[in-house]
């Protein structure tokens, strides 16, 4: 990933020659983060953020421009999508990809948030002079902080210039890589089988442990993203890896949203009240015990 993604990066990215940009009225002016979705990208820009439709990559198709203040990244979680602006860290819903709602709820106000890492139930904010921000982001629509940098004796007597970070895992443990501006890299270890014993399940609760760093040349503003693993198909139901299984497909788009939207387009959801109401009684014959003549 680059510090930024300007209409000539677009243009590199989405059409194979590079003969053409595509600027529609400006709605890419200040293009700054790309996070693509199968087709769809969202784009943070001076407009906002702005999601195109990629479906034909040479005539791209703008379905929604949606204003903030000074937006500057984004991250993509099955349904939700997390935004960097000005005022903090933003949700959007975007069950409908092309049409991302915003929920104002869950807004978690940063003085300076730049990029953000989904991983599992964590959200890894890096925050400039605040540092790495945890936010725990198991309830989307209502997201809490779950850590913050200590002191700065603990960021290595160093004022924070936090600008991106990376989550990855090797073996048992899992790691933060961290863009750390003009104090160059630095590596958290944010469990491990030693630091966190209960570190099996689906979303261990993360110990941050700062372990490394190293001077960069310059500025550091960026980190890559690693490979996600097991992953067949992408937002859209394009297929992206082929596994062992002569004969076999992953399922296509419309196949994946029968499991969690209705035929109206609305999601299904459940909760954890008894709905007494929707029981329907057992025919006598059933309901008598065991035993009784």
């Amino acid at each position: 990933m680059l510090p930024a993604v300007d209409e000539t990066h677009l243009r590199r990215a989405t059409f194979a020659n590079g003969a053409n940009a595509w600027n529609e009225n400006g709605v890419l002016t200040g293009a700054r983060h790309i996070t693509l979705a199968g087709h769809y990208a969202y784009i943070t820009a001076n407009a906002g953020l702005v999601v195109l439709d990629l479906d034909n990559p040479l005539a791209p198709r703008v379905t929604a421009t949606i204003p903030l203040n000074d937006a500057r990244a984004t991250a993509l979680q099955f349904r939700y999508l997390w935004v960097t602006d000005a005022e903090g860290l933003k949700l959007f819903d975007v069950t409908h990809l092309d049409r991302p709602v915003a929920v104002p709820s869950a807004t978690v106000p940063f003085a300076d948030a730049r990029r953000v890492y989904l991983a599992r139930t964590y959200a890894y904010v890096a925050a400039g002079a605040e540092g790495l921000v945890i936010v725990n982001i198991t309830r989307p629509e209502h997201p809490e902080v779950f850590w913050r940098m200590p002191n700065i004796a603990w960021w290595n007597n160093q004022t924070p210039d936090t600008q991106d970070v990376t989550v990855a895992s090797t073996n048992a443990s899992l790691f933060a890589y961290v863009a750390d501006g003009r104090n160059g890299m630095k590596v958290l270890q944010l469990f491990s089988p030693e630091t966190n014993p209960g570190f099996y399940g689906f979303s261990p609760r993360p110990v941050p442990e700062l372990i490394a760093w190293a001077r960069t040349p310059s500025r550091a503003f960026s980190v890559a993203k690693g490979l996600d693993r097991d992953r067949a198909v992408d937002e859209t139901g394009g297929q992206i890896a082929v596994f062992g299984r002569i004969g076999s497909r992953p399922f296509t788009w419309p196949e994946m949203k029968r499991f969690y939207l209705k035929p109206d387009g609305s999601v299904f959801n459940v909760v954890d009240d008894v709905m007494m109401q929707d029981f329907k009684p057992l025919p006598a014959s059933a309901a008598a015990p065991r035993g009784t003549p």
